[in-house]
């Protein structure tokens, strides 16, 4: 587990199924970040926490938010790739009432931290929809850099948008900007 003044992570369990599970099937909270809006039963949720939780190459962790002790969102490394130190970070704030609190930066934050200084990665990179401006000017604020476009990929209501992948580099990475 870590933490800072706002938030800790934890390991995800299988207590955590039922609360992801409405997440996971909320399209308000998965417009923004998953490429499918699927709708998925509890037994296809915990599998797929099952899967993440028994991976090598993928470290799951619930967001909880530390002033009520809730469970707000979850932020994963998944990907890791330990010969070339590089990871893809995904992550989503579930709680629609914790959006726009700081929740988003302090955990990209502290996942970061472990990446680089536990797991001894070089590059976390990570994939954002074109219309999700304020993600984008949070992991801007972080230090990711825009390394590419994958142009019209993704469709939603009618339209295309881009997908734009960034990432940073541990030397880029400044811890100082979150508590």
């Amino acid at each position: 587990m870590f933490e800072n003044k706002i938030i800790k992570l934890r390991r995800l369990s299988p207590n955590d199924y039922t609360t992801y599970h409405n997440w996971r099937n909320d399209t308000e909270v998965m417009q923004s970040t998953s490429p499918q809006l699927e709708i998925y039963t509890l037994e296809e949720t915990e599998q797929y926490i099952s899967t993440i939780a028994s991976q090598p190459n993928a470290k799951g962790y619930i967001i909880e938010y530390k002033k009520t002790e809730q469970s707000v969102g979850i932020v994963s490394l998944i990907n890791i790739d330990y010969k070339n130190r590089s990871a893809e970070c995904i992550i989503d704030i579930g709680e629609k009432d914790m959006w726009g609190k700081g929740i988003g930066t302090s955990a990209i934050s502290l996942i970061l931290e472990f990446a680089f200084n536990e797991l001894n990665l070089h590059r976390i990179y990570l994939q954002v929809f074109s219309f999700n401006e304020r993600a984008i000017k949070l992991y801007e604020k972080i230090g990711f850099v825009h390394e590419g476009r994958l142009r019209q990929a993704l469709y939603r209501a009618g339209n295309w948008h881009d997908i734009i992948i960034m990432s940073i580099l541990k030397n880029e990475y400044k811890s100082d900007f979150v508590e």
